[in-house]
């Protein structure tokens, strides 16, 4: 087999561009009190990231990818990432958090010029977040669903999958639809979500935003334990144990989790079993130096569901459903003619999937850096990391009925991914005056080589099988043929903050770098296919420019336009070597408010944005791709938070998109003014709790949440229909004196899905023919130590 690329110089396209800081500025600004900003002090790795782009694999030609890792970076004082600011307690809305996804200057959420939103771990905790992806369903405007091609898929301002950036504490491992895997809760402090394009912090991939998972991280103080289990009437479980603090040894600090997860799917023989260990220590030399290194090893294994097959309703009859999708189709499998479709209630347990199918990851994170005060005002950090992963897909993955034969077709498809991808990332924090005003400038250097390794399928096979009670059988005769693929990055980027009063500054920043790409495929004998080896480069420049105005304490302005780029197609290894392989660009216009009030009992936040893509390729149903001229979202959202009373808190969430393809034509047809698929126009989440303050204290509760019409794919022909659903929830404190071991003891009773509402979650447009549906009502029992 011949090697993914010839070795070759690079030349790196890197041009040193800092953002200047306006000219003249008139002397009765400079004379007016101001501020100052936070100085950079050096503290534990709290987490501090950056991304890189690398490559990513999606559906039947389906994964490929590249990650990323990161920590330190920015910050202008020890803040646990997720968390409240240095001496700050969590807001309603949590926006005392310091997102260092979001911006590398050590600002909190309420001084970033954008809409970000943090759900902490107790946040987590307390809604039973137990994936990413339920995580994602509980934030502004997101939706996600578990598609076992990409698992965590999410979707968010209009975009979806490999446009929105997935980073592993700031770190970038490849697109998103080929990458991602399910990952538990557990391990994590906090998940931060940037809306947007995003690309001046993530780099290549960020139209939509980005997605950040931050992992626990050590703190100073007394040593702290946590142990949780779960168990629900599915029969799935899940346990986990963390300790951190500071050791004997005078300025070490620790941090250790072990989580593992056995989830039954309500699907025949559909399960995920995760696995995560993680740790990590900080050692403070002096006042002026900080080690830390950090290993993490995750694993995933499980038996997959890929949805129900869409069916006539002529067929179906009296087992029709209603409320879960409408439409009239035509297979894009075997091309008969299904008419009005719906899902056949026989099927909502049926698993279509061959016996011996199987989804693997295993993934392993090195990372390790440090941070050194050069001065009272220049501050040097650096980071190196290590990613690794081997992932493997074996499934039957299309169940098409056929009209024809009143049977459900079915197709095999098997890939695997071998990536390793390493890193570094090295920022220099300069606290300074300009012309009497406060500035912060942070410059970042950033490398990444990616080495991905991808076989897969060259043959298919496949078969038919009755609609109710399939005869699952096996997979079959494989044959294998494989791609490569080499992706290098290097970016040098800066961010700037200037402070022209006490309450308005301009905070803006940009983005150089150069992403070099090789491709090699060849065929079952190992005889290189026609077109490669393949190489290409781009050399994208993006950035932000915006303002934040506290116009009185508490209630903040901001404005800010964006630019975001990426490689137009979500899978690299999908397009043949003759379709042009161009940079998709993304810019946004955004205005907003957010506001902190009531001594911190209430806070509300308003968003309204503008967003534009160009050049995008998308799914035209199966493995089709066809480049659309243009994307546009415009949309807003607004999220609020309230404790009235101690006992009461309420809180809610709404957004609201329009979302559509523009110039979107091809041979044969046109999408122009399609919706993308999976894009609800409206999201919307709400919840209360009642706290009875009794010697044992008992809290009740209850989160809804309502999705509106989904398409599943770009031809907008079958509509996945709106739903909405509720979980509610009860847990009692148990005193301390009951158990004389632990400090805080709690036992959760939670129901999700009450109403056991049957509906559409998601829909995969690279497999059109079915849909995936959402779990219907669980009962958990919980239970929560810390001492």
């Amino acid at each position: 087999m011949s090697s993914i690329r010839t070795t070759r110089p690079r030349s790196v396209l890197l041009a040193s561009a800092a953002l200047t800081s306006f000219v003249t500025i008139p002397a009765a600004l400079a004379q007016q009190v101001r501020e100052p900003l936070p100085r950079v002090e050096v503290s534990p790795a709290q987490s501090r990231k950056q991304a890189k782009p690398a490559g990513r694999d999606a559906q039947s030609a389906r994964r490929v990818a590249p990650r990323r890792s990161a920590t330190a970076t920015a910050a202008p004082k020890p803040a646990v990432p997720g968390a409240a600011g240095p001496g700050q307690l969590q807001t309603p809305l949590n926006s005392n958090a310091v997102a260092e996804s979001a911006s590398r200057l050590g600002l909190t959420v309420r001084e970033i010029p954008a809409t970000v939103e943090v759900i902490s771990a107790q946040t987590m905790r307390e809604q039973g977040y137990r994936t990413v992806s339920e995580v994602a369903q509980g934030a502004v405007g997101v939706t996600s669903g578990d598609a076992p091609g990409e698992p965590a898929g999410f979707s968010m301002r209009g975009f979806t999958n490999s446009q929105i950036n997935t980073l592993y504490n700031g770190i970038k491992i490849g697109p998103q639809n080929m990458t991602s895997r399910i990952m538990d809760t557990a391990n994590l402090e906090a998940v931060e979500f940037l809306k947007g394009p995003a690309s001046l912090m993530s780099g290549e991939g960020a139209a939509g935003g980005s997605i950040n998972f931050v992992t626990k991280q050590p703190h100073t103080g007394a040593i702290r334990n946590e142990a949780e289990f779960s168990y629900d009437s599915l029969n799935s479980f899940r346990t986990h144990y963390g300790s951190g603090g500071s050791t004997n040894v005078q300025g070490l600090d620790y941090r250790f989790d072990i989580s593992r997860s056995s989830l039954n799917g309500f699907v025949d023989d559909t399960y995920t079993k995760t696995l995560d260990v993680s740790g990590q220590l900080n050692y403070r030399i002096s006042d002026n130096l900080k080690v830390w290194g950090a290993i993490e090893y995750r694993e995933d294994r499980g038996k997959a569901y890929w949805g129900a097959p869409l069916v006539p309703v002529a067929f179906s009859g009296s087992h029709a459903t209603s409320g879960i999708v409408s439409g009239n189709y035509v297979s894009n499998y075997n091309g008969t003619n299904l008419g009005a479709v719906t899902i056949d209630d026989r099927t909502f347990n049926t698993n279509y999937n061959v016996l011996d199918n199987r989804n693997v990851g295993q993934e392993v994170w090195l990372r390790g850096g440090f941070e050194l005060k050069l001065a009272p005002d220049l501050t040097l950090k650096s980071q190196a990391y290590g990613y690794g992963a081997e992932r493997n897909w074996f499934n039957n993955e299309i169940e098409a009925f056929n009209s024809g034969t009143n049977l459900v077709d079915r197709e095999r498809f098997y890939v695997a991914h071998s990536q390793r991808l390493v890193g570094n990332i090295t920022d220099l924090i300069w606290d300074t005056n300009i012309a009497g005003f406060d500035n912060r400038l942070v410059t970042t250097l950033s490398t990444s080589y990616l080495d991905f390794v991808r076989p897969g399928a060259a043959n298919f096979p496949g078969d038919s099988v009755s609609l109710v009670n399939p005869d699952r059988g096996f997979y079959g005769l494989l044959t294998t043929q494989q791609q490569t693929a080499r992706i290098d990055n290097e970016a040098l980027s800066f961010e700037d903050r200037l402070k022209l009063t006490r309450t308005f500054a301009l905070v803006g920043g940009l983005r150089v770098e150069h992403i070099g790409l090789d491709r090699n495929s060849t065929d079952k004998n190992g005889l290189e296919k026609v077109g490669f080896p393949y190489t290409k480069d781009w050399a994208p420049v993006t950035g932000r420019i915006g303002y934040t105005w506290e116009a009185v304490p508490g209630l903040t302005f901001f404005s800010q336009y964006a630019t975001g780029a990426d490689v137009s197609a979500n899978n690299i290894f999908l397009l043949l070597p003759t379709q042009p392989l161009d940079l998709t660009t993304a810019r946004t216009y955004e205005t907003g408010v957010k506001h902190l009030f009531w001594d911190n009992r209430a806070e509300w936040s308003f968003s309204a944005y503008d967003i534009q893509r160009k050049n995008v390729y998308a799914a035209a149903g199966g493995m089709l791709l066809n480049i659309a001229g243009r994307q546009e979202s415009k949309g807003v959202e607004l999220a609020a938070a309230v404790r009235p009373i101690d006992p009461l808190r309420l809180w809610g969430n709404i957004a609201y998109v329009d979302a559509r393809y523009a110039d979107f034509n091809f041979v044969g047809g046109s999408f122009s003014g399609n919706t993308p698929p999976n894009v609800p126009r409206i999201v919307a989440n709400a919840g209360a709790s009642w706290r009875f303050f009794t010697p044992w204290p008992v809290e009740v509760g209850i989160a809804g949440r309502h999705v509106g019409d989904r398409y599943n794919t770009d031809a907008n022909v079958v509509t996945m229909k709106a739903y909405t659903v509720a979980d509610v929830y009860a847990f009692v404190d148990i005193p301390k004196a009951v158990f004389n071991a632990v400090d805080q003891a709690r036992l959760t009773f939670r129901v999700r899905n009450i109403a056991d509402k049957r509906y559409a979650i998601w829909g995969d447009p690279f497999y059109p023919d079915q849909i995936l549906l959402g779990a219907p009502r669980t009962y958990e029992l919980s239970a929560a130590f810390k001492w």
